[in-house]
């Protein structure tokens, strides 16, 4: 891609990149088909039943979980130029259900509803008071028993290349690179680089290692002994840990959680 098209990225500029991004994601949300399934103020199990549901993604506008449903704040724009609205199922592409939610506010989920809930690299988009009051709630829906899987960027990976210099920059950045290959300018290689684009990039707002995830997900009110570190697709449910993607796997720690 010539060098023009690239300018709009810049890596140094975290508040010019978000709005670059903002327009990616706008372009993710872009889908051929949307049917509405049905007006739902709050979601409770008969919803799930009746779709043959079992559980939600966070931060997904199309689930690769056959029972899953895939929800995010953003709203999805069909072909035809219509768009999700909050409060409605749809059925996306004819191959997922979704509906928006926001993880800020309450969610519009009844008591013990799911079995199980996912979300990759969400919780470090919103401040620690706002991701420990989500995963209250994802406490709430879930049923006894149900599960939680998270992951996020690993502050201890970072530290550790920083102060060690250790070859997980250099490998981390050659993966970025690849993956936004014409998209956009490769990363520099400088150590305090690599480890400040983790705070200030993407729109990150709190950073954790599994001392701070359990520290979040106590206050949340899941107990200490039901918290484990797991690896990348490696869990309690095979079908859940399954969907974690290649891409972020070096930098990530994986945490599950029982209710």
């Amino acid at each position: 891609m010539a060098d023009d098209a690239l300018r709009p990225w810049n890596w140094e500029d975290p508040l010019e990149l978000a709005a670059t991004v903002d327009g990616f994601t706008e372009d993710l949300a872009r889908v051929e088909k949307l049917s509405a399934e049905f007006p739902a103020a709050v979601l409770d199990r008969s919803h799930f039943d009746r779709l043959g549901l079992t559980g939600i993604e966070f931060a997904a506008f199309k689930t690769a979980h056959r029972e899953g449903l895939g929800t995010d704040i953003v709203s999805l724009t069909a072909a035809d130029g219509s768009r999700t609205e909050a409060g409605q199922v749809y059925r996306v592409d004819d191959a997922a259900y979704f509906t928006e939610m926001d993880i800020t506010g309450v969610l519009p989920v009844a008591d013990d509803t799911v079995d199980w809930v996912y979300a990759e690299h969400l919780i470090e988009h919103v401040t620690l008071k706002a991701g420990i009051a989500w995963l209250t709630e994802v406490r709430r829906i879930l049923r006894p028993g149900g599960l939680l899987r998270i992951t996020t960027p690993d502050l201890r990976v970072y530290a550790e290349a920083y102060v060690s210099g250790n070859s997980f920059f250099g490998k981390h950045r050659r993966r970025v690179n690849r993956a936004l290959l014409g998209v956009a300018p490769a990363m520099a290689e400088r150590g305090a680089f690599m480890f400040n684009q983790l705070f200030y990039v993407y729109g990150h707002r709190w950073i954790f290692d599994e001392e701070e995830l359990r520290y979040a997900l106590t206050s949340a009110g899941f107990a200490d002994d039901a918290i484990a570190v797991r690896s990348f697709r490696e869990g309690a449910r095979p079908d859940v840990a399954d969907l974690d993607q290649v891409l972020r796997n070096d930098e990530t720690i994986y945490i599950e959680a029982t209710a």
